[in-house]
């Protein structure tokens, strides 16, 4: 199975990071994505595409847009990869190789996956694994508390492994989020975390102030994208009783 991952701008970057935020529990790394790419100002770079996708467009400003995109940040030295689906289970394995052997390509400095964890506690506190020591060492002394024991799903656990097997730089911080609604508070956690890895300065102030219209705005994308999906799995099945 394929996927491509298209450049549609010049890669302009020199061993920048890739943040990577596909959707997860609490959408915590699409809403830390999302907000990245727009308080940060980002261009785009790209899109990626696989016959495994649903066959969606996102809408923005009256433009249609592939739903899986990456943008760019020349200033931050900074990539960010956003879907705006949740990723079929069959295009786990693809997509993670995809995006590593991009990540190689193009000279990427490491990996950062953005993503929630079951909430235990007060939802104060971002958990990390890293794909090599030297990096786990340098996310605990970022006061991310690093999971020893454990396991971590889809794309995210799947890029980890594949990382650390070759040994590139990777990690994934994981913030405490609801299971059951968006998070927004969890998606401001990890980026302080991101902020404290990599120095990068963004203020989180408006992420937590305006989370209830925040979740509204998840809340209402991530329905048209699965109502997009029903109507066309409805479509395929009449299609095979009538065809």
């Amino acid at each position: 199975m394929r996927v491509d991952i298209i450049e549609s701008s010049e890669f302009d970057l020199d061993g920048p990071v890739l943040v990577e935020g596909l959707p997860g529990l609490g959408l915590v790394g699409t809403i830390a994505a999302s907000y990245l790419v727009d308080k940060l100002k980002m261009d785009e770079l790209g899109y990626i595409e696989s016959e495994a996708f649903p066959p969606i467009a996102a809408v923005h400003n009256g433009m249609p847009l592939h739903p899986a995109r990456i943008y760019k940040s020349k200033k931050y030295n900074m990539v960010v990869l956003i879907s705006e689906f949740i990723i079929p289970i069959r295009a786990v394995y693809p997509l993670s190789h995809a995006i590593l052997g991009w990540a190689i390509a193009k000279k990427v400095d490491k990996i950062i996956s953005l993503g929630g964890i079951v909430q235990r506690g007060e939802q104060d506190e971002v958990f990390g694994i890293a794909s090599t020591p030297e990096l786990a060492e340098k996310t605990a002394a970022s006061k991310i508390k690093l999971i020893r024991e454990g396991a971590t799903t889809g794309v995210n656990g799947v890029l980890l492994s594949d990382c650390a097997s070759r040994g590139f730089p990777a990690v994934s911080l994981l913030a405490e989020a609801k299971q059951e609604q968006m998070d927004p508070r969890g998606a401001a956690l990890v980026i302080e975390a991101l902020k404290r890895l990599t120095g990068i300065d963004i203020d989180t102030s408006d992420l937590r102030k305006e989370s209830e219209e925040l979740e509204v705005k998840m809340s209402a994308m991530m329905e048209k994208a699965r109502a997009a999906g029903k109507r066309y799995r409805e479509a395929e099945e009449l299609g095979s009783m009538y065809g």
